[in-house]
């Protein structure tokens, strides 16, 4: 009965504010890691996204006229994660903030000697764990070739996710079916390796992700949606946590794509 409710509303929220169809297909087009979609999954990622511009507000700043084309550009590669897990899981805050370049922060820091610090960061995008996610237009529009793994938008989206066990950390809330030292292992060896490698001059991936297992979280998600093989062919126990926790198998999506694979001198390092 409930479930028959639920579809109902979900029909008549649907009817007042689906996103049209040539606007979608525009939007599309626009945004190689969403071309690999089927068409039931595309059929889907409207309907999600439709439902996004419904709850959320998406606001420019700094100056920025945010027109339809640009919101649809972000909102349908928000939904992407959330595919198959529902919109739910992006409740408890309302508002996207679109600045059109670079922004600038600042943030009090403390060095080790216990002396407070301004300091001032470019950023290309932020998310915070109870408020907005802040994006820059140009940056997210700027990294949309079909062999970068560079995505802002699945970026902070994915600390979105990351943030609903109370601490951005790298461990989201897992499924009933995955079990949390097989994360914690195959995220800690991975995390080895690759400082390993980096240690050496070798990045096997964004070396942004070695910033915090909450970076190395969401750098991963990109790799998983921009370029599964590679993923798949480097940390592959990495890639298995990812396709059960979003409920996606992108490899599935593509035909060819680079993979490679790396000797791991994997150690113990806490993940939490």
């Amino acid at each position: 009965m409930f479930g028959w409710l639920r579809r109902w509303r979900l029909a008549r929220a649907l009817r007042k504010c689906r996103i049209p169809w040539r606007r979608w297909q525009h939007a599309i087009e626009r945004c190689p890691v969403l071309q690999t979609l089927n068409t039931s999954e595309l059929h889907r990622l409207r309907e999600l996204s439709s439902l996004f511009l419904a709850s959320k507000t998406l606001t420019g700043a700094g100056g920025l006229e945010l027109d339809t084309d640009a919101r649809l550009f972000i909102t349908a590669q928000a939904c992407l994660p959330v595919l198959e897990l529902g919109l739910d899981w992006y409740d408890g805050w309302s508002q996207v903030i679109i600045y059109p370049d670079t922004f600038v922060v600042e943030r009090d820091e403390v060095d080790e000697n216990g002396i407070v610090h301004k300091t001032r960061r470019p950023l290309e995008g932020e998310s915070w764990s109870q408020g907005p996610v802040i994006l820059s237009l140009t940056d997210a529009l700027e990294h949309q070739e079909p062999d970068s793994a560079d995505n802002v938008i699945l970026h902070e989206f994915a600390h979105k996710l990351d943030a609903l066990n109370g601490a951005t950390n790298g461990m989201p809330p897992l499924h009933p079916d995955m079990r949390r030292e097989d994360w914690t292992r195959s995220f800690t060896r991975a995390w080895n390796d690759m400082e390993w490698h980096a240690a050496r001059g070798i990045h096997l991936f964004n070396p942004y992700a070695l910033e915090s297992p909450a970076e190395f979280f969401a750098v991963m998600t990109e790799y998983f949606f921009e370029m599964p093989l590679h993923l798949l062919g480097v940390y592959p126990d990495v890639y298995e946590q990812m396709r059960l926790f979003y409920r996606q198998d992108p490899k599935r999506r593509v035909k060819t794509q680079d993979s490679s694979n790396s000797p791991s001198p994997f150690g113990d390092i806490p993940w939490t």
